[in-house]
Formats: structure tokens, C-alpha cells, sequence
């Protein structure tokens, strides 16, 4: 042995394999969540197949040493030997022979992403002693048709295996009641010689080196291009790595009382109660989770298996009720007998998750702290998106564009065109095209595409399948099983009785009725929320005591933050000038002022006509309007703010003009009198740093008649302004702090950078930043936003808030709230997300 072999055994932990029925209290992190949920079942006394699981550390290990390490594989035989005796099973022989699966686990769930070798340890010995047992030669020859097929492709990354088709024509010549012996010999030469000749390795006879390579297989498949996407597309840390669950099989292919299903604790659609699932008879669990077979509804395991279903029904229902949460359920029936392989928390939709989040509180099984932390902020997003025009479906229906049923997997109404690869929906979703991605199953090598399209059909699989799972994941429209769907990949087609539909042409499906409609149909208004999830809204502001302003420009959304029971709103004197009807003349009268009093007389007018309507519509809401800011606003590609600025420089300083303030202020004013309205308004001037300028502001407040009742403020962008906050919260009634702006000034870089993923996420990706702002707090920043926030606590009639701009992370709108925020002002298609943030930000003991 190399020195770096045996120091690398050497810094294998004394423990790195744990038995399901270990007193452990290692977590997910180091047992995975597939482990960790076995070793729990075990323990609470469920009827699982015995086994263990090799931890997280050996995964980092093997990418060290690039192989299983020597004193890895000695607890690996010790364990062996363990399950042989726990069993009394031999692998490898007889009598009874003992049949493993070894199936990757990492701490966070990912569906379908990583590998799974089933049926592991036969070679001849124990294939005729597996036949002899069950008195059943069929059922050895196509356990060993399976486990080469996959073994094949997992192991040794062989893409053409021979399909199951093929089995009966394998045995047809061998009779009714052939020798087992003769039946292994037959499949396993046919399997080899098919892979000889497309010139691939053949896979192993030997048991043990089956194990051994097999757990290889798994650990690697961690770093497989699908399992790097899906983690980077959930910022699930690379460096976790997978455990290795390795299990006695048992086998619902055995019989026709046997069988494989996977069940939820609710329907992980719509979310509402009751036992949702499949289950398929005389079969193994990859045919129902990869698709290739559809299976029944598992309300048909009742009429079939009685007292399995009994049996399942009840301990679903104390499973859920112990782990306070819906969960997804994979189980066997062997021979009438049920076994569960895995327990764990249920990947639902939007819309489901808000009905169990509530239902689950009013039976008493959550917390209000633990309902909130059922809902995520992506979810909140996902049911405000457009849904189709209801009117042109009932026409659609009634002409006969459905043109497919299939099963809805995954709710939502999407329109896109049709592509039937997943590297096309990639390459036509970066030029900005919406897409649709057909396929007749989907597996884990799709996922590149299925999160590029904005939906996904398939001609088979139901509400369990790889697609299924995957979109639900994704929150990705889905409809699986149309049957009467016939895709074909040579031709780029997909046809359905006399409907051929190509490449390039229009589809639209409802995820939640599992329609697929020929053409276009038109997207409207996002959907309305719903009673439940305003209800759970409500919960949040309770708990966190925040209050959420939103930025409004026109009366329908200053009307929508009224009816969202939102205190306020935010606004751009900026944004509103550029929505006016008058902005040719406010631009023309910018461009070639005379002198500045003629200059902001028009903005004055034109402020003043367009808040009356809003402030009309606000009535008693708090509206705080930021100044125009001739420097940076983001307006100004049609403001032509920069060029004024450069044109007349002092106009670019916060208080470079006491005209345009005063303007600004008389505009206001205005509107507030006509509106006859009673709104609480502010003006904030923005890039403020000085108490100077602060107390400049509130002279020239105090020297323009009937503007009193106008409140005053400041943006802080930069450090120093921050560094102020105390200061100038005594001069004034309002101190707003930008992060965006704050986060790019400590950067260094371009402040519109924050607001799209590209290029800062792509840089962030490389590891060349400590922190990517878009979604984080800089270290360098948090002293500036404690100091923003402790003026608030400084002087109790200064409000003090913070702005976010575009989609706020969960984990950023927690940390502000950390920090002291209790006000935040946010994009108006944030308002929801965010205050559901802010109620989970709360610790469990407030």
C-alpha cells in the first residue's frame, strides 16, 4: 500500500457504516435523508427490509482517493456478513439467496437524479437457488434480465441494453418448465454476448465485486451532469455528497399478490386529504417510478390486497401525524406481505402546499410556525402566474382542440411551442421562446430541458413518474400519461388521431386537468390567491409584526395593495412623469429650460394630475414617493435624466436644485387637496449622506406654503450615507435604505447587475465571489444596515425601512429581519412572498 492509500485509511472515521437498526443519532448530513428516514422506520418499528448505509464521508472520501478506500471495504464485509445473519440469507448461494439493492441518499432530496442497481448479487449459484425457493424459473430469469440491464447502464455506462420485450422470445425455446440452471445460462449469455459485441464491459459474475462497483456507480453519479444541474438550480451545496443505502431485496415481481407502489399522505396536486398514489401489480418499484408501465390508482389495491391496503392506510395515516408533514411513501407487497422503502417529505405543488399548510393547522397536527415553514416563497410565486383566458377553454373544448387527456401532474396553464428534445428546449428557451418539452418518459438525462421548457407532456407514466416528480420539484406545468399520444423522434413529430402536430407548433396544457389543447391558447390575469393562502399571509404578519409597502405606479395596483390589506405603497416621481400622457413635454421642457421655474412648473402640473387619481385610490394608505434622481434612476433611458445632468451637473446632487424639490412638493401637495383623500405622503430624496442636506430639505419644506403635511425623507445608497442613518432620522420622518445600490457601492459594481441573474450568478458560480449580493448580505454590509436600523430605536418618530428590488430570497428578507427591519418596501409582484418570509423568519419559542 502507497503512503497516500494508507494515510487516506487512516482518516477514514472508526464508524462510517451504520446498520438500520443502529441507535444512531447521526442526522441527514451524515446518513442522508434516504437513510436516515430507514434507520427511523426501523426504529419506530415499520416492516422494512434490513440493510445499511454507508455515510456522506465515505462519498467525500472516495472523490479523495478515487476509489473505495481498504478500511471503507472491510466495515463494508463486516456489514455483509451482519444482513447475512439477520436475514439468513447467503449471497451469492443457497439455499436462500440474499439480494441486494444499493440506491444513492443525499441529505436534501433529489428526485430522480442520482442512481439505483436493483437485484445485485446473483450469479449462477444464486440465481438457481432463487428459482428453486419460489418455484418460479420466470420470475429468476427476469430478476436477472433486470439487474444486467441496469447494471449495465448504471455501472458501466452501457446505453443500449436489450429490452424486457425481448425476455419471452429469450425463453420461448426453453419450454414450460425449464432447468434453472439452463434458463441462467441462456439469459446471462444473451445479456454478455449483446454487450461483447456492441464492444462494452461485461458485467461481473462475482457478488461482491458487483457490490463494490455498484457503490462506486453511486458515489459518482453525485457529479453527474444532471445531479450538478439539479443542485445548482436549488443551491444545494456540491460538497455534501450522497450516502449509499444498501438493502435486501424484497421483490413485487414475484407473484400476483405482489406488487410496488408509491403513496402520498395527501394528493401532492391539490392537496387535498386522503391516501393519492399507484400501485402495479407484479412488479418491481422502478417501473412505476421510471414510467415505462402505467399503473392503477392505488384505490385498486382494496379489491386486490385487502388487508395490504388496510394495513397501508393506517400506517400512513400515524406516519403523517408523527412526522407533522405530508409524505411520499414507496412500498412492496411481497406475496401479500407489505414492506416500506422509503418515508419521506412529499414534493407537492404551489397550490397544494398552501391547502395542506392550512389543513394540517386546523387539525391541530402543526404549529402556526410550522405551517408557515410548509409554504416557500417560490411557491407563493408560482400561483400569481398568468392561467388561461376561461372563456376561449370552453370554446377550445367545444371545437375540439383537446386533442389529448392525460394525467395532471403538476398544475399550471402554459403555452409554448413543441420541441422533442431536451437540448432544442434548452437552446430555443435561452432566445427567449416559450417551450414545450414532449417525450414519451422522461429520465434524469432530460432534466437540462425540462427546466429550460415552461411545460412538459408525456405519452406514458402517471402521477408518480420521473416527469411527474421532476415538475412538481420544478413548479413546472406537467401532464403525463397520454396514452393516445404517439411521439416520434425521427420524424420530430407527435400525432394523435388525425392530428399531427411538428415541431415549431403551438401547444398549450393544464397542468391541473390534464388537457393538452392544439394552438395558442391566450394567457390572462395571474390567478387569484385564494382564501387559504391569505389566511397563512395573515398568520405571517401576526407573527413578525413587519409591515410590507409595495412600488405602485398606477391606480389598479395601488387598488390591488388596498384589497391585499398592505399599508402602503412605494413610488418614483420618475416612473410616474414617464407614465403620463404629458411626458413628451416634461422631457422637452427638461431638455431647453429657460430658467428652472418654468422648468418644474410642468413636472409640478403633471405630478399633480397624475397622483390625484392614485392618491384617491389610496385613501387612507401610507404613499411615499421618492424624488426624481437625475444620477441614477433606472428611468432615465427615457428620462434622459444622465444627459440633464451632464448638461446642468448640479441637478445631479441630491439638493442641486431647491426648485425641483419644491416642484415636486407643490405637485403633491395638489393632488393630495383634489384627491379628497387623506393619504399619509412622504417625498424622500434619494443619495442623501449629510445631515446638512437633511436639514436643507426640511428649510425648504418649511418655506413652501400648504406643504406641511407632507412628510420628508431620505434614500440611503452609499456607506456613508448608511454611517448617517442616526443623524439624519432627527431631521427627518423617514430613512429609507437601498440594498441594491448599498450591496453594488461595496462591490463595486454596476447596481442593475443585482437584478438579473446574468452575469453575476454566472461569476458568483465559478467560485470567484465569498458571497453573491443578489441574494445574500455581504458581511461588509451588515454593520451599515445595523446602524440604518438602530435609528429607528434612536428616535421613535423616524420610520426606517428597507428597499428590496426584484425577487427577494427567503434567506435574504430573513436576515434584514435579523438585523432589525420591521419595514420593507418591495416590488408589487413581491408583497406576498415577502411577508410569507417575514412570518417565517420568526423563531418557533416568538
Amino acid at each position: 500500500m502507497t503512503d497516500t492509500a494508507e494515510s487516506t485509511v487512516r482518516s477514514i472515521e472508526p464508524a462510517l457504516t451504520f446498520s438500520f437498526d443502529d441507535a444512531s443519532t447521526a442526522g441527514k448530513a451524515v446518513l442522508g435523508g434516504k437513510g436516515a428516514g430507514l434507520i427511523a422506520m426501523t426504529r419506530s418499528g415499520l416492516r422494512v427490509p434490513p440493510g445499511y448505509v454507508l455515510s456522506t464521508a465515505c462519498c467525500r472520501e472516495y472523490f479523495v482517493s478515487g476509489a473505495i478506500p481498504a478500511g471503507l471495504l472491510a466495515q463494508i464485509e463486516e456489514r455483509l456478513v451482519s444482513l447475512e445473519r439477520q436475514t439468513g440469507k447467503v449471497f451469492g448461494g443457497g439455499p436462500t439467496p440474499l439480494l441486494l439493492s444499493v440506491r444513492s441518499g443525499a441529505p436534501v432530496s433529489m428526485p430522480g437524479m442520482m442512481d439505483t442497481v436493483l437485484n445485485l448479487g446473483l450469479n449462477r449459484p444464486a440465481a438457481v437457488a432463487l428459482a428453486t425457493q419460489t418455484r418460479n424459473p420466470r420470475f429468476m430469469a427476469d430478476v436477472l434480465f433486470r439487474f444486467h440491464a441496469m447494471y449495465a447502464q448504471i455501472v458501466l455506462d452501457v446505453l443500449d441494453v436489450p429490452d424486457p420485450g425481448e425476455l419471452d422470445a429469450i425463453l420461448g425455446p426453453l419450454g414450460d418448465d425449464p432447468d434453472p440452471a439452463v434458463v441462467y445460462d441462456t439469459v446471462w449469455d444473451f445479456c454478455q454476448a449483446r454487450l461483447v459485441e456492441q464492444g462494452d464491459e461485461e458485467v461481473p459474475a462475482e457478488p461482491r465485486e458487483q457490490l463494490r462497483r455498484a457503490i462506486e456507480a453511486v458515489f459518482r453519479s453525485w457529479n453527474t451532469r444532471r445531479a450538478i444541474t439539479y443542485r445548482e438550480l436549488h443551491r444545494i451545496p456540491h460538497q455534501m455528497g450522497t450516502a449509499v443505502v444498501v438493502q435486501s431485496m424484497v421483490f413485487g415481481n414475484l407473484d400476483a399478490h405482489s406488487g410496488s407502489g408509491v403513496v402520498f399522505s395527501r394528493n401532492p396536486v391539490s392537496g387535498a386529504p386522503g391516501l393519492f398514489g399507484e400501485f402495479l401489480a407484479a412488479s418491481q418499484g422502478e417501473d412505476v417510478v421510471a414510467g415505462t408501465r402505467t399503473p392503477d390508482p392505488i384505490s385498486g389495491l382494496h379489491d386486490l390486497l385487502p388487508d395490504a391496503f388496510d394495513d397501508l392506510t393506517a400506517t400512513v395515516a400515524r406516519l403523517e401525524k408523527l412526522n407533522q408533514d405530508v409524505l411520499d411513501i414507496e412500498f412492496t407487497i411481497e406475496r401479500g406481505v407489505l414492506y416500506f422503502l422509503q418515508v419521506r417529505s412529499a414534493k407537492r405543488t404551489a397550490t397544494a402546499a398552501i391547502r395542506i399548510a392550512t389543513d394540517l393547522l386546523d387539525e391541530g397536527t402543526v404549529s402556526d410556525h410550522a405551517a408557515l415553514q410548509m409554504l416557500s416563497v417560490d411557491q407563493v410565486r408560482q400561483v400569481q402566474r398568468p392561467g388561461f383566458d376561461p372563456a376561449e377553454v370552453v370554446d377550445a373544448r367545444a371545437t375540439g382542440r383537446v386533442i389529448a387527456q392525460g394525467i395532471g401532474a403538476s398544475p399550471g396553464q402554459v403555452t409554448g411551442i413543441v420541441t422533442l428534445d431536451p437540448d432544442r428546449a434548452k437552446a430555443l428557451a435561452k432566445t427567449g421562446v416559450r417551450v414545450i418539452l414532449a417525450r414519451q418518459i422522461t429520465s434524469p438525462t432530460d432534466l437540462h430541458g425540462m427546466i429550460a421548457a415552461d411545460g412538459i407532456v408525456t405519452a406514458t407514466g402517471g402521477a408518480t413518474s420521473h416527469a411527474a416528480v421532476v415538475a412538481r420539484a420544478l413548479g413546472k406545468t406537467c401532464v403525463v400519461g397520454c396514452a393516445q399520444l404517439v411521439i416520434d423522434a425521427s420524424s420530430k413529430t407527435l400525432s394523435v388521431g388525425g392530428h399531427v402536430i411538428r415541431e415549431g407548433d403551438a401547444l398549450s396544457l393544464d397542468g391541473a386537468t390534464g388537457e393538452v389543447f392544439v394552438g395558442a391558447l391566450t394567457l390572462t390575469r395571474p390567478a387569484i390567491a385564494g382564501a387559504q393562502l391569505e389566511r397563512l399571509l395573515g398568520l405571517s404578519n401576526r407573527r413578525s409584526g413587519a409591515e410590507v409597502l409595495v412600488r405602485a405606479t398606477t391606480v389598479d395596483q395601488v387598488m390591488a395593495a388596498k384589497r391585499a390589506g398592505l399599508p402602503g405603497v412605494v413610488a418614483s416621481a420618475a416612473d410616474i412623469l414617464a407614465t403620463s400622457a404629458r411626458f413628451a413635454e416634461v422631457i422637452e421642457s427638461l431638455r431647453a429650460p429657460e430658467d428652472e421655474a418654468s422648468t418644474f412648473a410642468v413636472v409640478e402640473d403633471v405630478l399633480a394630475e397624475q397622483f390625484t387619481a392614485l392618491f384617491a385610490a389610496a385613501g387612507d394608505l401610507e404613499f411615499s414617493i421618492r424624488a426624481i434622481d437625475f444620477l441614477t434612476d433606472k428611468i432615465s433611458d427615457v428620462l434622459d435624466t444622465r444627459t440633464i445632468a451632464v448638461e446642468y451637473p448640479h441637478l445631479a446632487m441630491p439638493l442641486g436644485s431647491a426648485e425641483s424639490i419644491r416642484a415636486q412638493l407643490r405637485g403633491i401637495t395638489r393632488a393630495v387637496a383634489a384627491s379628497g383623500a387623506r393619504p399619509r405622503v412622504s417625498l424622500c430624496v434619494r443619495n442623501v449622506s449629510d445631515r446638512a442636506e437633511a436639514a436643507a430639505l426640511a428649510v425648504i419644506r418649511a418655506e413652501q406654503e400648504g406643504s406641511g403635511g407632507v412628510e420628508l425623507g431620505v434614500y440611503l445608497t452609499s456607506p456613508r450615507g448608511a454611517l448617517a442613518a442616526h443623524e439624519l432620522g432627527d431631521e427627518v420622518e423617514l430613512v429609507w435604505v437601498e440594498l441594491r445600490l448599498l450591496q453594488a457601492a461595496m462591490f463595486g459594481l454596476p447596481d442593475e447587475y443585482l437584478l438579473a441573474r446574468e452575469p453575476l450568478d454566472r461569476y458568483s458560480s465559478r467560485g470567484l465571489l465569498s458571497v453573491n449580493p443578489r441574494d445574500s448580505i455581504d458581511p461588509s454590509v451588515i454593520p451599515l444596515l445595523a446602524t440604518v436600523a438602530g435609528a429607528a430605536g434612536a428616535n421613535a418618530a423616524t420610520r426606517v425601512g428597507v428597499r428590496v428590488s426584484g425577487e427577494a430570497s427567503e434567506s435574504l428578507i430573513g436576515e434584514l429581519f435579523a438585523h432589525g427591519f420591521r419595514r420593507f418596501a418591495v416590488d408589487s409582484a413581491e408583497a406576498a412572498p415577502v411577508r410569507l418570509a417575514l412570518g417565517k423568519a420568526v423563531p418557533a419559542a416568538e
